[in-house]
């Protein structure tokens, strides 16, 4: 397993430009056979729009089954947990869509 300690970036994530900074540095490590545990200990705030764009825009790159096959989550907390799982819901709401039409 690899960790990748969200810590190291700071404690709150609440733009989308630093989550699409984050995952140019996350997305790399996805490509191997390794679990890599998302590591949100210390983190105080996620917010949605951070969610999306560090973690919720990876299943335009992957199948959700591949995601959650390389990926687990460490030391969210109750709000961050929950910005994270509405960001996802959201994202693959909308990939859906799209490969419908």
């Amino acid at each position: 397993m690899v960790e990748f300690k969200f810590s190291q970036f700071g404690t709150n994530f609440g733009s989308s430009d630093m989550g699409a900074k984050i995952r140019q540095q996350l997305r790399p490590l996805l490509d191997n056979d390794e679990k890599v545990v998302l590591d949100f200990t210390g983190v105080n705030v996620v917010t949605n729009s951070f969610a999306d764009e560090c973690i919720a825009k990876l299943l335009l790159e992957m199948p959700l089954d591949d995601l959650k096959k390389h990926t687990t989550f460490r030391g969210l907390n109750p709000l961050a947990e929950r910005s994270v799982l509405v960001a996802l819901q959201r994202r693959y709401k909308v990939i859906r869509k799209q490969v419908k039409i």
